[in-house]
């Protein structure tokens, strides 16, 4: 009778151990991911920042050029706006299928491996 006890306190001992390893092996999953998806997210960030960055700096000079070509500075920014005009009405025309569903499954993906 004393060995049948045994056995089931050394089943149960094991399995708190199993359970304890499992939650802690939850734990780590979860961190592993959030650490993913943020440190893509940041490097994302900065690429998008160097990119805006050149964008802009970019944009002004062709600003510049066209308007020296037109003969009033103006009109090259006044062009260039209503290219980002045209390019944002697009943007939100079409948001959902260019942005949002591309970063809705990316995050996704991201979160189940």
């Amino acid at each position: 009778m004393e060995k049948q006890n045994s056995s089931v306190e050394t089943l149960f001992e094991k399995a708190g151990d199993y359970l304890e390893t499992k939650i802690e092996l939850l734990k780590l999953q979860a961190v592993n991911t959030t650490s993913d998806v943020t440190s893509s997210i940041v490097s994302r960030f900065a690429m998008l920042l160097v990119v805006t960055l050149i964008t802009l700096i970019l944009n002004v000079g062709i600003a510049l050029w066209i308007g020296d070509m037109l003969g009033k500075m103006y009109y090259g920014f006044f062009l260039v706006s209503g290219f980002y005009i045209i390019v944002a009405a697009l943007l939100y025309f079409f948001r959902s299928k260019w942005i949002k569903r591309p970063l809705h499954d990316r995050l996704i993906k991201k979160m189940l491996n």
